[in-house]
């Protein structure tokens, strides 16, 4: 007998219920996993077969089928044992085998940062998923069972994956429209990187609880009494929002808690389409709708398939909460997504009558085949993912859903790439707007174009567009019609990003410099290399890093004349040090913090020289700071500078602390300053709307991290609810 439970008998006994499984090839691929992990233990102590029976059982409650109970069982067997996946394909054949590869990451690759080793991963499974759906639901499941044994890992760790998870996976899940893994990774994500946002919102939702469900038993009465004796089959159920859900609302979007009309909600199942809608005039007459809360999925479905009905109405007591409608389908659909068609329908995926819900799939991967940069699909991924979406509609009725913020010429783009190209203008409702418009829910949208020769995109677009789809169509129009141009803007980009950085080469040095990052970018030659700086598909600062690190170790202490002779030439200006900041390529010059943003030892800086008056240092994210400082009014006024790490400073900064306005706020404010053994040099309280607080208060510190840690323990006093930095 085993000396831990992994728990596989229990969910052995469970697929046996199921007559649609393959008992023998199951416990097959259950002892083939025990044995190839046997030696391996997860950071939690346990052994580690664990994991994958746990991935298993996650499958099995989608309804998933054979091929994906099997895989989830051997979904690390290849990437961390002896066993290779031509064992995997004969012993369990081609599906099982492909899922299994989808799945593994990458071996050892010489990829330069962590971002483009995440960037080919995810790349590796998008073929995959395209191939086979079913690779993206087993990772969701090993994503999912990592994330809820996250508390062994390191904390840098779990942020790192949990951030990863907000931006990546959740996402996902969304588009597959698979909620109850979609909620619980957006829950387990915030709880690490915000666990005081979590811990409030989870003591608000708790204090509702009690009450809570008290007042939803009550609406269900009520609904029931009139919907029942009309539709005897339906089904009548309540749930509280999500934490998720409720802190991208109070946390991101700047709303109370009494502002989400939907922590309440009540969910209606019924036979049919026609039940949906009379069960929707029974509610609206039974509740007082509330105005522009009703949205109409059925007649509208969101691009994962979701169907259903949601109105927000008034109870008698004045409570606002949300009723969804649907039908039976309908909500398997809602709550399994993709995976609905393996619950009822066990088979093989990919290639059936879902393939245009999975059309974005084959959209993203060719939109990163256009990108010459390895981190856009990760970038596309966050950003055309999104989980909040709009619905916009063209002349002729046509609905195209866009993420939010997500501007007429994304919706030009999302209509055909001639379409964007052509444009010269956009109507929204029949007036004429901006191309910076962002679109809204619900608004008719008529892209005005031109067949005019020579017309075509603007290199401006490139940061005005929110979709990688969009972004990559107006850089494949550059790409082809401007190469000539697109070589004379990167090679001016580039001269002028080395400058910049004071990377001094010339002649056959420069030209093989270039050339080998030209090869390090994996291009051909120089010329391709500046065509895709030029029309956007490389940005040269991305590359600045790894660029001056190969200057300064290969070649900055090879040029003959300064190795030979030993000298520095008189005229050449030096670093110099100054208020503990280090100017590269200024020599006695008058620096001054500047007091519109109060920038902190440790935080990224940048010199301004200012007209007789010195050099004026500012954070790099100042909001006085141009963007883009090659392409400013005054490229030439702006200096790179960096902290003195020999040099130990003190600076005065301002934060505003916002808070409940309780007896002894203050108090407790000033008191835990005191004990961080803070110099105040001021602090002002007063009361703000809602019964809050604001404390504006200007202190002394030497660090970045300093700063941090003071904010950390401020974060700790209760009431407190948000901290900001205070900037002119």
């Amino acid at each position: 007998m085993d000396e831990f439970n992994d728990h596989y008998d229990s969910f052995i006994e469970e697929v046996k219920n199921h007559k649609v499984y393959d008992v023998e090839k199951i416990e097959k691929a259950y002892k083939i996993a025990k044995d190839a992990h046997k030696d391996q233990k997860r950071r939690s102590g346990e052994p580690y077969i664990m994991h994958p029976v746990a991935v298993a059982r996650i499958l099995l409650k989608l309804g998933m089928d054979n091929e994906c109970i099997i895989a989830a069982l051997l979904h690390d067997v290849v990437e961390d044992t002896e066993y290779g996946l031509p064992f995997i394909e004969e012993t369990f054949g081609d599906d099982v085998a492909l899922l299994v590869d989808g799945v593994t990451k990458l071996g050892h690759i010489p990829l330069s940062t962590r971002e483009e080793v995440q960037a080919e991963n995810i790349r590796k499974m998008f073929i995959a998923m395209n191939k086979d759906v079913r690779v993206i639901i087993i990772k969701l499941a090993d994503r999912l069972h990592n994330m809820r044994t996250l508390q062994y890992m390191p904390d840098y760790k779990q942020r790192e994956k949990s951030l990863e998870t907000l931006e990546i996976y959740a996402p996902i899940a969304h588009r597959l429209g698979i909620r109850t893994i979609k909620e619980e990774l957006e829950d387990l994500a915030v709880f690490y990187l915000d666990p005081i946002a979590y811990k409030e919102i989870q003591n608000s939702l708790s204090m509702k609880q009690e009450e809570g469900v008290a007042f939803l038993d009550n609406i269900k009465k009520q609904i029931s009494e009139r919907i029942l004796p009309i539709m005897e089959n339906a089904n009548i159920t309540s749930r509280l929002k999500s934490v998720h859900g409720i802190f991208r609302k109070v946390y991101i979007k700047g709303k109370s808690f009494e502002e989400i009309y939907d922590i309440y909600a009540v969910r209606i199942i019924v036979n049919s389409m026609i039940d949906c809608y009379n069960a929707l005039g029974i509610v609206h007459d039974m509740f007082k709708p509330i105005p522009g809360r009703f949205k109409d999925y059925i007649s509208t479905p969101k691009p994962n398939g979701y169907q259903s009905l949601h109105t927000t109405v008034l109870s008698e007591n004045g409570v606002p909460f949300e009723i969804q409608i649907r039908t039976w389908e309908m909500h398997q659909t809602a709550e399994f997504g993709i995976a609905a068609h393996w619950k009822y329908k066990i088979g093989k995926g990919g290639k059936d009558d879902f393939d245009k819900g999975l059309a974005w799939i084959n959209r993203m991967l060719k939109t990163d085949a256009e990108s010459d940069c390895p981190e856009d699909l990760i970038a596309n991924i966050k950003g055309d993912l999104s989980v909040e979406e709009v619905y916009v509609f063209t002349p002729k009725g046509d609905v195209k859903s866009l993420p939010t913020g997500s501007t007429v010429i994304d919706f030009a783009y999302a209509i055909h790439s001639a379409v964007g190209n052509k444009m010269v203008g956009a109507k929204v409702n029949g007036r004429i707007v901006p191309l910076d418009y962002k679109v809204k829910t619900g608004e008719i949208i008529d892209i005005l174009t031109s067949n005019q020769q020579g017309k075509g995109p603007s290199r401006d677009w490139l940061s005005v567009v929110k979709t990688g789809e969009a972004r990559s169509k107006i850089r494949a129009w550059f790409k082809k019609e401007k190469r000539d141009e697109n070589i004379e803007e990167g090679k001016t980009q580039v001269e002028r990003e080395l400058k910049r950085n004071f990377i001094h080469l010339s002649g056959d040095k420069y030209n093989e410099f270039i050339q080998k990052i030209a090869l390090r970018q994996h291009f051909e030659n120089v010329e391709e290399f500046y065509a895709a700086v030029g029309y956007g598909g490389i940005m040269i600062n991305r590359l600045i890093p790894g660029i001056k690190d190969e200057y300064n170790r290969n070649w900055k202490e090879v040029e003959p004349e300064k190795i030979e002779t030993n000298l520095v030439e008189k005229n050449e200006p030096r670093s110099t040090s100054s208020n503990g900041i280090i100017v590269d390529g200024i020599d006695n010059c008058l620096i001054k913090m500047s007091k519109c943003c109060s920038p902190l030892p440790g935080e990224d800086i940048v010199g301004f020289i200012t007209r007789g008056h010195g050099l004026s240092i500012h954070k790099r994210s100042c909001k006085n700071v141009p963007k883009d400082l090659e392409n400013c009014a005054e490229p030439e006024r702006w200096v790179h500078a960096h902290w003195d790490q020999n040099v130990k400073i003190v600076s005065n900064s301002t934060i505003n602390v916002y808070a409940i306005n309780r007896d002894g706020i203050a108090h407790d404010i000033a008191s835990m300053l005191l004990k961080l053994h803070i110099k105040m040099t001021s602090m002002n309280v007063r009361v703000i709307n809602d019964g809050n607080c604001l404390s504006t208060i200007t202190f002394a510190v030497n660090s970045r991290e300093h700063l941090e840690n003071i904010i950390k323990n401020l974060k700790k006093i209760q009431g407190v609810y948000h901290i900001e930095r205070s900037e002119i």
